[in-house]
């Protein structure tokens, strides 16, 4: 497929989640007309909505609850111009041991079905979301889409299979869609899930109760903030392709975990408590990426370093922080909200 026309009509699935929400609220904004698909409504994910107002139906989004591994999906999808698939299950060290069903149901058998339905629908063009994670250990060098896949956690391997799959399906002359997969690399910002590093980093400063480290602190990772990520991902769906493709998905470059504990304490001026432990299953002691084919075939440039992205984190976590403890007050005086 040579490419689509600048798209109108598009699907979300994973509303609810960090990523999809902060695109959504993009794309509406660009005046397309928005279907977000999840098994939950956005309102009912307290991280991702602390302190935010929800776009309700007539803004250009329209909320349709359901389960991709397990509902029909064809016709919440016709008409759609491009789909963006950001849902499933997250997490390299809860991926181990008997979550792992988890893991295959919402990635790989949820893709399956959702690419099934696209097919079905007449959908041209399908973004998925992947992750660092297939690239498994450091090779000494940023990470080329060209490099031999090689995770090293059950979450990897999963985000993996969906790759495959959806490159498998889009191979299909039946298909009809074409398919550029991003490999996001650390999405960081405003309303990020609590259990990652720079909202735990944020956190303990915030608190003072200190932020536990796995590892000496010198493994490198290469930080996006969500803008970027956003970008790129409105990108992928809306640029010409000649083919479908894989890209890296990243921030300007890549800092260690102490580099990212200097600049948050910079920002938050004060000490950030740490204790260290030793590294997990899973973990890698350097995540870089190589962004020359996002440059090239989608003319994506990050422009959010990590001073300036971790500076919006904070002064988010901090706002919706302080509305938080308001919102308990109110609560616990009498006759308040109950």
């Amino acid at each position: 497929m040579i490419g689509i026309e600048q798209p109108r009509s598009v699907a979300v699935t994973g509303i609810s989640g960090f990523l999809g929400f902060h695109l959504a609220e993009r794309l509406v904004h660009e005046g397309m007309r928005v279907v977000g698909l999840d098994r939950v409504p956005p309102a009912h994910d307290p991280t991702a909505m602390r302190g935010q107002e929800v776009p309700m139906p007539g803004t250009g989004l329209v909320f349709e609850r359901c389960d991709l591994s397990t509902d029909d999906l064809a016709p919440i999808l016709r008409g759609m111009d491009t789909v963006f698939h950001l849902a499933g299950m997250s997490g390299v060290r809860e991926s181990w041991g008997n979550r792992f069903s988890d893991y295959v149901h919402a990635n790989v058998l949820g893709t399956q079905r959702l690419l099934e339905a696209c097919r079905t629908a007449g959908v041209q063009r399908v973004v998925i979301a992947s992750s660092s994670s297939v690239y498994g250990s450091a090779t000494g060098r940023p990470s080329l889409t060209d490099d031999l896949p090689h995770p090293v956690s059950p979450y990897g391997v999963s985000k993996l299979a969906a790759e495959r799959l959806a490159l498998a399906y889009a191979e299909r002359p039946a298909a009809g869609f074409d398919v550029c997969i991003l490999r996001y690399f650390t999405v960081y910002g405003p309303r990020q899930r609590p259990t990652m590093l720079m909202a735990r980093v944020l956190e303990a400063a915030y608190t003072r109760c200190p932020l536990m480290v796995f590892g000496d602190g010198s493994q490198r990772r290469h930080f996006t903030y969500v803008d970027d990520a956003v970008e790129a991902t409105v990108l992928a769906g809306t640029r010409p392709l000649t083919d479908s493709c894989v890209v890296n998905v990243a921030g300007p470059h890549s800092i260690s975990v102490s580099d990212v504990l200097t600049v948050a304490e910079s920002v938050v001026g004060n000490p950030v408590p740490v204790r260290y432990e030793a590294d997990r299953p899973g973990d890698v002691s350097a995540s870089e990426a190589d962004l020359g084919a996002a440059s090239t075939l989608l003319g994506y440039r990050p422009r959010v370093d990590p001073v300036e992205g971790i500076t919006a984190h904070w002064e988010w976590y901090r706002a919706a922080a302080a509305r938080t403890v308001r919102s308990a007050a109110r609560v616990a005086v009498p006759g308040g909200i109950r």
